[in-house]
């Protein structure tokens, strides 16, 4: 048997009116930040209705409070009030989502069954909650019950978990049952603009009751074919199995309603076509409608298990879930990778380090919360060498870093590595929040490498530090842009933007540069499995009346930039002759002091300990340095300002 895959990506069509009920929990839990943001979020996804939509809001804690008792159409004056009306909300209480959900459910029913709505339109009810039950009925099973017992089969519920503790499988269960999606938001981004993303991900409804039809009965084991609703930017793919001795062309018909029609597409397709491009493509994966088909089967069974009525029906399907696993190489929840080598022995996937190729059997992410269908167009499958794997829990990836890289920590202190003269040679560099760093810019690699600093709360002893809080890779050939920040990590690939958090444990890479992050710790990019970044986090207490979050940047010495290569970091990829004499004692009796000879300058040195934080986050390993004062006056090219860059991914421009 082959595979077929048909995709739905249309463009062009008028927005469908949406009725959409907005419940928003205000239990004492979303006191603070959470609420501040979440209203901030509101403010926006409110302006953004169109005149032609309806809504309304419930907030909820111990009990269930209505902006209106029914749907108003969002006109300007109607969305103003509602804003008033969300600004003035104060969190308190407990949690009471089963009559909150009830509520939310009788007035979209109410409105149907007295034919206050458009036919034409679509129903949604969006739950922002971050806690579990605590008032009301507390049982997670009744509570999906009574929701599922009410509701109505043409409203769709969305569910957003704010925070860590929320009880995400439940919200899961309770979105994939009722037409929708779950979704997590985390605490330690940005909520405002997490809630933003998700909302428009549903703010445009374009199709209502998309379904998917192969009539010849040789096609077989179709996935997921008929989609209660297509949102604007979003894509619907099916997939199936056919049998090519019996089928030359399959014929499709895919039937949906749209704002103002019916529509109906009817499609014949040459079944050479796909392979004949694949083959022709040499970045391709011949295999790849196989693999997508078995992606998307698992995805399908996975959101089956979480709602099978019985234990045995839940086993049923984990067994088939875990044999489509090992049939094509796909790692889900349920399983792990083992790594076979040419000698027979096995190890864990948890024991190879990122940038080993044997890691990436394709666009897969080990280990990670990212959703099936953010998976950006530049990311492409790769070959897999000999894996077997193993029904037992998910593994992540750890590396063992290199013992002497060229580093950039705190304030931010910059530590080169001279590896011909094996010294470490430090300086500091002091400038102002918002500026933009030059650390390598190489125009003839393409490579490029910028830090913005960020500034502390306040001055500490008359003095506001400085740090990184955001990194720019870009390489120029691939044309990627990866923006690292202490919140997220963004990628970017020709008109694709897609984004990782920090939360993640996940890697995904295109034809020649990977990115595997180790979720709170580490972001590690591999340019042609030859040259290797790392990026550190470094979280401070949110409460802290000074320091803030900030990240380090390690890169290995490499003779693979070009001899052009030049910013902070990137000039000393050609190694300057050094000489350091005449130690004597320093001003500080642990800090001896020294002459040093570099670039025809001489400069007085003093030798302290700096810390590298690859091993141990938290207290770092003291690596003994020279530090050249003034920063790096004489031991850099110019001056320290000439390093300054317009734009993140900006070439530093030399006299």
């Amino acid at each position: 048997m082959d595979i077929l895959s048909t995709s739905l990506l249309p463009d062009n069509l008028d927005p469908i009116p949406k009725n959409i009920l907005f419940v928003i929990d205000v239990s004492g839990s979303m006191w603070g930040v959470k609420m501040k943001q979440t209203v901030e979020a509101m403010k926006t996804i409110l302006d953004d209705l169109r005149a032609e939509d309806h809504f309304s809001v419930i907030d909820f804690n111990q009990n269930v409070r209505t902006w209106r008792n029914d749907l108003i159409s969002a006109t300007k004056t109607q969305v103003a009030d509602a804003k008033k009306y969300i600004e003035k909300i104060q969190p308190s209480g407990g949690t009471n989502i089963n009559e909150a959900l009830l509520r939310a459910i009788f007035i979209l029913n109410e409105a149907n069954n007295l034919g206050l709505l458009d036919p034409n339109s679509v129903s949604l009810i969006i739950l922002v909650s971050d806690g579990d039950p605590t008032v009301g009925e507390l049982k997670l099973s009744k509570i999906q019950k009574n929701v599922k017992e009410n509701i109505q089969d043409n409203i769709s519920l969305f569910s957003l978990g704010m925070g860590f503790d929320v009880d995400y499988d439940f919200l899961k269960r309770l979105s994939n049952e009722n037409r929708g999606i779950a979704q997590r938001i985390y605490g330690n981004q940005d909520t405002s603009s997490q809630l933003k993303k998700f909302y428009n991900q549903v703010s445009t409804p374009l199709l209502r009751n998309v379904q998917f039809n192969y009539p010849h009965t040789s096609v077989t084991d179709v996935t997921q074919n008929n989609f209660h609703n297509y949102f604007g930017g979003s894509e619907i793919v099916v997939a199936g199995k056919f049998d090519p001795a019996k089928l030359d062309q399959i014929e499709s018909i895919i039937t949906a309603t749209s704002a103002n029609t019916q529509l109906v597409l009817e499609t014949l397709a040459q079944m050479d076509d796909l392979q004949d491009f694949l083959s022709k493509d040499k970045h391709a994966d011949p295999d790849f409608t196989r693999k997508l088909w078995a992606y998307l089967t698992i995805n399908q069974l996975l959101a089956e298990r979480s709602l099978a009525p019985t234990a045995a029906a839940k086993r049923r399907i984990t067994r088939s879930i875990l044999q489509m696993s090992l049939d094509h190489h796909i790692v889900t929840p349920l399983t792990s990778l083992v790594i076979e080598n040419e000698a027979g022995d096995e190890r864990m996937l948890a024991d190879a380090p990122p940038q080993d190729p044997s890691c990436c059997s394709g666009a897969l992410y080990y280990g990670s919360k990212v959703a099936p269908d953010s998976i950006p167009s530049w990311v492409h499958p790769s070959p897999t060498p000999v894996i077997s794997m193993l029904a037992q829990g998910a593994q992540v990836l750890e590396s063992t870093p290199p013992p002497h890289v060229m580093r950039v920590e705190n304030d931010p202190h910059f530590i080169i590595y001279l590896p011909k003269s094996q010294k470490n040679i430090c300086f500091n560099i002091d400038s102002e929040p918002g500026k933009i760093l030059n650390l390598v810019s190489d125009p003839e690699s393409g490579i490029v490498i910028n830090g913005q600093l960020v500034g502390a709360k306040k001055p500490n002893n008359g003095k506001l530090s400085t740090y990184f809080g955001k990194l720019g890779f870009y390489f120029q050939s691939e044309d990627v842009k990866i923006e690292i920040s202490t919140e997220t990590i963004t990628l970017s690939g020709g008109s694709s933007t897609f984004a990782l958090s920090w939360s993640d444990t996940a890697q995904v890479m295109n034809q020649r540069v990977q990115i595997s992050v180790k979720k709170e710790k580490v972001v590690t990019i591999t340019l042609d499995k030859e040259m290797s970044f790392s990026v550190l986090l470094h979280r401070v207490w949110k409460k802290h009346p000074i320091n803030v979050d900030f990240l380090g940047i390690y890169i290995p010495p490499t003779n693979k930039f070009s001899p052009h290569a030049h910013g902070l970091i990137g000039q000393f990829m050609q190694e300057p002759k050094i000489h350091i004499f005449n130690e004597r004692p320093g001003k500080d009796p642990e800090k001896p002091e020294a002459s040093m000879e570099v670039k025809g300058q001489k400069l007085i040195v003093t030798r302290g300990l700096q810390k590298d934080y690859r091993r141990d986050l938290v207290f770092g390993t003291d690596v003994t340095c020279w530090f050249v004062h003034n920063s790096g006056k004489g031991f850099i090219d110019g001056h320290y300002k000439d390093y300054f860059v317009p734009q993140l991914y900006s070439f530093l421009k030399r006299p």
